[in-house]
């Protein structure tokens, strides 16, 4: 499946539970896949364990939304194996310019060091990759993506397959049927991904000792 294929189908599939990867970044062709257990993390309360909370005290990193969108899918993309091919990458950039897409970068200085991207659709987040080039700072993603997705009224974030990584930080594994509950659920909800900036690290780690 490619041929035809558009942002408005795309958003259409996901809101039915189901997403497009390709084999490869060098293939043309994308397939339509929907895991029959589906991994999502915590809205406002993944782990941060006290090593990372130490970590981010002592370090100058700040998080930004949506400020280099084809970079940050550019970073997700740039693996030895990726399912991002050239069809999916011009999907994304429609869906970004259409406002279901976004990206939060993590930056030391003005170095994109980090990130991640998603699609939204009601109260759902979808969240399609990440990448780190220092250590952490795809936990940093993790941890500020948590914090803002709460604040904007989101209920549901899906990472498509659990892994160990994202289990150390809350994730889980739940089955097909609970997951479309939720999606319904979530998709009635007019949750806005821009409705409010993201805080700087010290108000982050603030806002983690309160609610943990």
């Amino acid at each position: 499946m490619s041929g035809g294929m558009t942002a408005e189908r795309m958003l259409a599939a996901y809101a039915q539970g189901v997403f497009p990867m390709a084999e490869s970044a060098s293939a043309a062709q994308l397939y339509w896949f929907e895991p029959a257990l589906r991994g999502i993390l915590p809205v406002g309360g993944v782990h941060v364990s006290r090593s990372m909370r130490r970590f981010l005290r002592h370090c100058d990193w700040r998080a930004t939304i949506d400020n280099d969108f084809a970079g940050v899918v550019a970073g997700c993309a740039d693996r030895e194996e990726t399912w991002i091919n050239a069809p999916l990458l011009a999907l994304y950039q429609d869906l970004f310019r259409m406002g279901h897409a976004h990206s939060l970068e993590i930056r030391a200085g003005e170095d994109l060091i980090g990130g991640m991207f998603g699609l939204t659709l009601g109260g759902a987040f979808f969240a399609e990759s990440m990448f780190s080039r220092c250590s952490n700072a795809s936990k940093a993603a993790l941890i500020w993506m948590s914090s803002h997705l709460a604040r904007c009224g989101f209920t549901l974030w899906d990472t498509q397959y659990p892994n160990p990584h994202l289990a150390s930080m809350g994730g889980r594994a739940i089955p097909r049927l609970e997951y479309r509950r939720r999606l319904a659920a979530a998709l009635r909800i007019p949750a806005d991904f821009t409705a409010h900036a993201l805080p700087d690290v010290q108000a982050l780690l603030q806002e983690i000792t309160q609610t943990s």
